[in-house]
């Protein structure tokens, strides 16, 4: 579990990530950033029982689905790439692979997740390789190796 300060004021809200990243909810699935560096970056999303998903996912059981965790981890991982460049409202990130994805426990309504993604290798040529996790209420709930390329929009 990442070290972070969360009592302390975030260095991106719901408004900043969305100057950056061009998802919108239902599809946003990030809520905060708190650290942002060159080789990694860390966010949170607070699940709660209004998430759209759960309605289907599961009736009297509610589950956040494996597959939203991942992309989570992706949008976190597209403000890692995208803060490389100085106009990231010009650009997409597309994700070309997912490697050794497990999820280790779910997540429910209530819970806090974390996410850190960590550079696997520098970006080059707008192509981004890392790690990431994902900690719900402290545990890590799944991890992934993901591979983005960012594509400027014509």
């Amino acid at each position: 579990m990442p070290k972070v300060d969360f009592n302390k004021e975030p260095l991106m809200d719901v408004v900043k990530i969305m100057e950056v990243l061009p998802h919108r909810p239902p599809f946003l699935l990030i809520d905060k950033i708190f650290e942002l560096s060159d080789s990694h970056v860390i966010g949170l999303k607070n699940v709660t029982m209004n998430e759209q998903f759960f309605n289907g996912h599961f009736p009297g059981a509610p589950v956040m689905p494996g597959v939203l965790i991942v992309e989570a981890m992706a949008q976190t991982g597209g403000i890692l790439v995208l803060s490389t460049v100085p106009d990231p409202e010009n650009y997409l990130t597309f994700f070309m692979k997912m490697d050794n994805v497990k999820f280790k426990r779910k997540v429910s309504p209530g819970d806090t997740l974390i996410f850190k993604c960590d550079l696997i290798t520098p970006i080059r040529r707008g192509i981004c390789h890392m790690q990431a996790y994902a900690y719900a209420n402290g545990v890590l709930c799944a991890e992934a190796e993901l591979m983005a390329q960012i594509s400027k929009v014509k």
